[in-house]
């Protein structure tokens, strides 16, 4: 029989954690097709997977092709009815793959479920939010740099919404299962987007075609957030930027654009 469930990793220079997040998906289902996109990384990611896990199908790309391209070619690389996305540096809890596969199977008008996530000090991760906006994206700021600075009350607003199952308008592609024949309706991750922001806009294209998202707590994923980043020279945070600019040209109009060209000029980036 076919797989019921497809997981996509996308990665680069994260062997070590990208061989972490396998294991948890073995863990959660041994027959579990699994797709490893490598974007050129130079840390023998690629040969450490298909050394260790043979039966992962294994996409070897020339150069870095960006996020979203990689997983568009994923999903060309597999047939399964859902799409479990997890990033290279993230782990499923136990149960975690059941517990959103049945999200999708009890609701169909569902696109896309989100799990739970968490730094491995348990702390809470926002991976959900309201529509990017000017006044949306100060408020969304303001609980995640709390967050970071371990305010008490930052962290327990974060927790009574991260307690409770609800419909966002965005959920964090560091991990969600989706429903395939959502995702190929609406055309899949916008290439345009090298990193960041692809997910953002696929979450708004996806509600604007009748879909529906769903944030669960009964799934959790530990989120090691940022290890790409954080080996990369730079690149990263000039393409956040960009991509960021692109959004907003894309979904919020030439007024609220222009404040954040604005913006990002007077804070020196280009």
């Amino acid at each position: 029989m076919s797989p019921r469930a497809a997981a996509i990793l996308v990665s680069w220079n994260t062997r070590d954690e990208l061989l972490e997040a396998i294991a948890s998906l073995r863990r959660e289902d041994d027959g579990l097709e699994i797709v490893v996109v490598d974007n050129a990384s130079s840390d023998g990611s690629a040969d450490a997977v298909q050394a260790v896990s043979p039966a992962v199908t294994l996409i070897r790309n020339a150069e870095n092709v960006g996020f979203g391209r990689a997983v568009n070619q994923a999903l060309q690389a597999t047939t399964a009815p859902y799409v479990l996305l997890l990033n290279s540096d993230a782990e499923l809890r136990p149960g975690a793959l059941s517990a959103l596969a049945r999200v999708l199977e009890a609701r169909p008008e569902v696109a896309v479920v989100g799990p739970r996530t968490r730094f491995a000090d348990g702390t809470i991760q926002v991976s959900w939010g309201s529509r990017p906006g000017l006044v949306a994206e100060w408020s969304q700021r303001r609980l995640v740099k709390g967050l970071e600075a371990r305010e008490p009350g930052a962290r327990q607003h974060a927790e009574a919404i991260a307690s409770r199952e609800h419909e966002p308008d965005w959920l964090s592609g560091s991990a969600w299962l989706a429903r395939r024949e959502a995702l190929l309706a609406v055309g899949q991750f916008d290439e345009g987007f090298f990193l960041y922001w692809e997910d953002v806009d696929l979450c708004l294209r996806l509600r604007a075609a009748g879909w529906r998202l769903v944030f669960t707590p009964s799934a959790e994923v530990v989120h090691h957030q940022g290890v790409s980043k954080g080996r990369s020279d730079g690149r990263a945070l000039v393409e956040y930027h960009r991509s960021h600019l692109r959004f907003y040209r894309k979904h919020n109009g030439g007024l609220s654009t222009g404040v954040l060209w604005v913006a990002q000029r007077l804070r020196g980036i280009r």
